[in-house]
């Protein structure tokens, strides 16, 4: 097992702030419109910012929110699509 520190893709926090704001979610209601219990605001201004790296489950809930693969959120070779899920029309499980 190494020692060194994963690469950080530097798109991911830009891409996670597009996604909430397209939802027209502030950092508080994101929590709960993707059931991200045990989070706080701070989590997520840290993920907003890329001063913390967020775990898979947040990853995934919002890959599911926007309607994307998980891949088109953490690989910096892909763009979020233009068209992204609204508040209107994103229904949480």
């Amino acid at each position: 097992m190494g020692t060194r520190e994963r690469m950080r893709q530097k798109n991911l926090p830009r891409k996670l702030k597009e996604i909430r704001e397209a939802l027209g979610l502030s950092q508080n209601e994101i929590i709960e419109a993707l059931e991200l219990e045990g989070l706080g605001r701070s989590n997520i201004s840290g993920y907003e910012i890329g001063r913390i790296e967020p775990p898979i489950r947040v990853l995934l809930a919002y890959a599911q929110a926007a309607n994307i693969c998980l891949e088109i959120l953490v690989d910096d070779r892909h763009e979020l699509p233009k068209a992204l899920p609204t508040k209107k029309t994103f229904h949480p499980h």
